[in-house]
């Protein structure tokens, strides 16, 4: 059968939250079949488990936030995204995260820094079927219309694709690939997605600076960009980075699910709100989908069953 994954060991990571700018301690520990992805906030007192899922998601602005019960409210764990892709390209399906602040370091800006935590920590198999959500029929969500329309559609297909189209009035983003599908079977996660960084627009710097946002960020972990240029001295990690990072931001939102999903993604200037705002409508249909197992790896889709996808 195609099994369940979580790590082989402990492994931690040190680095700021872009929001925030604060210090954060990360630890990455084994977690039994069946736990999913569950964050611990260990600088509370008692601490308090957040497991990811589609109703714990608490706000979309700017990153994706969890809290208990999706309460607004209450102890938070904010950007959490980038882990979570990083997570969903090693098939991993059991993990518990210690974290010591309310937001997840950003690292290097993407997702690649992550897939090396976890891989050094190995992967290992677990005597349980791995569950998938199956998408049986098609849903879509809009947000807007005309020129800021924007939308994410699920539909059914035995993998799992993800296809999305970006549109920025900024020449130096326009230059570069605005359209781009990836496959999560074809094993290069890793190579072709894991290393697109997040990245912002100098005037919405300043704009969010001035707001309290985005205290962490600096060139190191994101790709910062003028009117006109790519301020980073070293350029672009892809010729399409911009594309590639929103769909790397689209994995993570939606292992929010809980499992990896059985659907062809497509989203036109999509984000975190509308990736949630989707997961919630198909859920709330449930003749839309349905939750499988593979007892034979034969009958998984290509690239599935495979021990690390990422390499």
């Amino acid at each position: 059968m195609v099994k369940q994954r979580t790590l082989k060991s402990i492994t931690r990571a040190v680095g700021v939250g872009i929001h925030s700018g604060q210090k954060v301690e990360l630890t990455l520990r084994p977690a039994p079949a069946d736990t999913g992805i569950v964050f611990r906030r260990v600088d509370l007192c008692p601490p308090v488990d957040i497991p990811v899922s589609v109703t714990s998601v608490s706000d979309t602005r700017m990153a994706t936030t969890i809290s208990p019960g999706g309460d607004p409210g209450a102890p938070k764990v904010q950007t959490i995204e980038h882990l979570l892709s990083a997570c969903a390209g090693l098939g991993l399906d059991n993990l518990y995260v210690d974290i010591n602040a309310d937001e997840v370091p950003v690292l290097d800006g993407s997702a690649a820094s992550f897939v090396f935590l976890l891989q050094s920590a190995g992967i290992a198999m677990q005597d349980a079927p791995k569950r998938f959500l199956k998408v049986k029929k098609p849903v879509e969500v809009r947000h807007g219309e005309g020129k800021k329309l924007m939308w994410a559609r699920l539909e059914p297909h035995h993998g799992y694709t993800l296809s999305f189209e970006i549109e920025f009035d900024n020449p130096a983003v326009a230059a570069t690939g605005s359209q781009y599908v990836f496959d999560m079977g074809s094993g290069t996660y890793k190579k072709d997605i894991a290393r697109a960084r997040t990245f912002g627009m100098t005037a919405d710097i300043d704009l969010m600076r001035s707001r309290g946002l985005t205290l962490g960020g600096s060139m190191d972990n994101a790709i910062v960009v003028d009117d006109y240029k790519v301020l980073n001295a070293g350029g672009l990690r892809y010729d399409d980075e911009f594309v590639k990072h929103k769909i790397l931001d689209a994995i993570g939102d939606m292992q929010v699910a809980g499992m990896p999903l059985l659907a062809a993604y497509t989203s036109f200037k999509g984000g975190h709100a509308l990736n949630n705002k989707l997961l919630r409508a198909l859920l709330a249909d449930e003749d839309a989908y349905e939750i499988v197992y593979f007892k034979d790896v034969q009958e998984a889709p290509k690239g599935f069953a495979e021990l690390a996808p990422a390499w």
